[in-house]
């Protein structure tokens, strides 16, 4: 990988690291089986990014200041706080993940990043269905504001941080950028409406320890 591709991962996977404690604990009892099940697979790709930086002869990061204050934000109030920082942090995700995919040649890189990308997109669903209907009538759309400023804040500080690696991956700036931003409209009209739906929780296949 590219010097800047590989700092960039490094950042990526110490945000996927955590041990989501603290999600977990805050979770209602009907989504606390589920969200255990998401945890293991962020877990899953702080493992895979990590044998993809051995791979490319680099290591792991302990810290970042990025996800020291992703951390600090999302657990600073409650539930729906927390839910609501973590689907920026999946947003951003699903692009950053397209863009490692489609932006290099390498197919060991090309197949965690896909792979990835696929838990990511059903990720996303996921934190919506917990967030819709939270918030109806006028003070949804009072959240609707301060979200889109937490967002840009966080936008702008990735754009900052990955924007070298992102030029190495053939997308620009401000393409991510845009990109982040549409999807993340779709995700704030989506909260916005409809009641909550329960979760399924599903038999999950068995997964090969190794990439392959």
């Amino acid at each position: 990988m590219d010097p800047e591709v590989v700092r960039s991962v490094q950042r990526f996977q110490v945000g996927e690291s955590g041990d989501g404690a603290n999600l977990i604990a805050k979770a209602k009892p009907q989504w606390r089986e589920v969200s255990r099940l998401f945890v293991a697979e962020e877990q899953n790709h702080a493992r895979m990014l990590a044998e993809l930086l051995e791979a490319a002869g680099a290591t792991t990061i302990r810290s970042h200041w990025s996800d020291s204050v992703f951390v600090a934000l999302r657990r600073a109030m409650g539930l729906r706080l927390e839910l609501m920082v973590l689907l920026i942090a999946e947003v951003v995700a699903l692009s950053y993940y397209k863009a490692l995919r489609d932006g290099t040649t390498d197919p060991l890189t090309r197949e965690v990043a896909a792979r990835i990308l696929a838990d990511e997109e059903r990720h996303v669903p996921f934190q919506v269905d917990q967030l819709r209907g939270a918030f109806p009538g006028v003070k949804g759309k009072l959240v609707a504001v301060g979200w889109r400023v937490v967002m840009a804040g966080a936008l702008v500080a990735v754009v900052g941080d990955h924007g070298r690696a992102l030029r190495r991956l053939n997308v620009t700036r401000i393409g991510f950028a845009a990109e982040v931003l549409s999807r993340f409209e779709r995700v704030v009209a989506d909260v916005h409406c409809g009641p909550q739906v329960q979760p399924v929780v599903r038999p999950k296949k068995a997964r090969p320890r190794g990439l392959v």
